[in-house]
């Protein structure tokens, strides 16, 4: 029989402690259904999460796993990455099963929401954790008698050691937008290599994902290697601040690029439309190889 996990505090904050009895466990607020921490079984903190990241009611974290929704970035009328990220979340179910830990958390529209985004929604998401694996997924379901459209990610910052020695494979062939230059472009080789000159202020955005992509970081003589997987989402974001912008950003350290990049899973070229009563999910999962 499956055991429920109660609720715990983490920075402050409401949150759930997912224990996979394999010793896999992640970290997830209910302030923008946040996970803040992920820790495979057997290895380290795969997450990176901004030492100088505020935590308080209505603020963005910075790091973890956002929930950006139901808009990506500035583009739309909404706040940067909507209003998601900064809103508590309802405590649906959280249990640890024989080989693994759940949660699910949920987001309606409320008086606030339907200020800025006039739409009847419930979002919802969900985390398990288990072995090397935690897979994350963001459904939607419309409930209003009005279509409506939106767009989101989810924005993983992964953490590494030393952005110099790691490359992100599989994305040869792929076209992008460059948000740093604002043009369209083509991935012509299979490895970026973000710590490198040219690459190290990257905001890329991958049309048109379908195949897994590897985050690969050479340790000395040792070679981590992180599976990046996603359903429901066609696009795919790659970003790294880079040294000038990360040192004008408030919530993180001036060197904090360098133990970082982001690969998240969305939905931004075209934008999610839902009639009355449809719905939609989106998966994105990570292995520890």
């Amino acid at each position: 029989m499956p055991t429920a996990i109660s609720l715990t505090r983490d920075q402050g904050m409401d949150a759930l402690e997912l224990l996979a009895p394999d010793g896999a466990r992640a970290t997830l607020l209910l302030h923008g259904a946040h996970i803040v921490s992920w820790v495979p079984a057997g290895a380290d903190e795969q997450l990176y999460l901004s030492p100088k990241s505020v935590f308080a009611t209505g603020q963005a974290i910075r790091g973890g796993v956002p929930v950006c929704f139901p808009q990506f970035a500035a583009r739309g009328p909404l706040q940067k990455h909507g209003f998601a990220r900064n809103k508590p979340w309802q405590l649906v179910s959280a249990e640890q099963g024989e080989d693994d830990a759940l949660a699910v958390l949920r987001l309606a529209d409320d008086a606030a929401s339907r200020m800025f985004w006039p739409h009847a929604f419930e979002a919802e998401l969900s985390v398990r954790v288990a072995g090397r694996s935690l897979e994350i997924e963001l459904a939607c379901e419309n409930r209003g008698d009005t279509a409506f459209s939106f767009t989101g990610a989810l924005h993983s910052y992964l953490r590494v050691q030393d952005l110099n020695e790691s490359s992100v494979q599989g994305l040869s062939g792929l076209h992008y937008w460059d948000s740093v230059e604002n043009v369209e472009k083509s991935q012509r080789v299979d490895l970026l290599l973000p710590g490198s000159p040219g690459a190290q202020d990257l905001d890329r955005i991958y049309h048109q994902v379908k195949q897994d992509l590897t985050l690969v970081e050479q340790r000395g003589a040792d070679k981590r290697e992180l599976l990046i997987r996603q359903q429901g989402f066609e696009d795919a974001v790659v970003w790294n601040p880079g040294a000038e912008k990360c040192a004008a950003l408030a919530d993180m350290p001036a060197e904090g690029w360098r133990q970082m990049l982001c690969i998240e899973a969305a939905a931004i070229e075209h934008p999610i439309m839902l009639a009355p009563g449809e719905s939609w999910a989106g998966m994105q999962s990570l292995t520890l190889l």
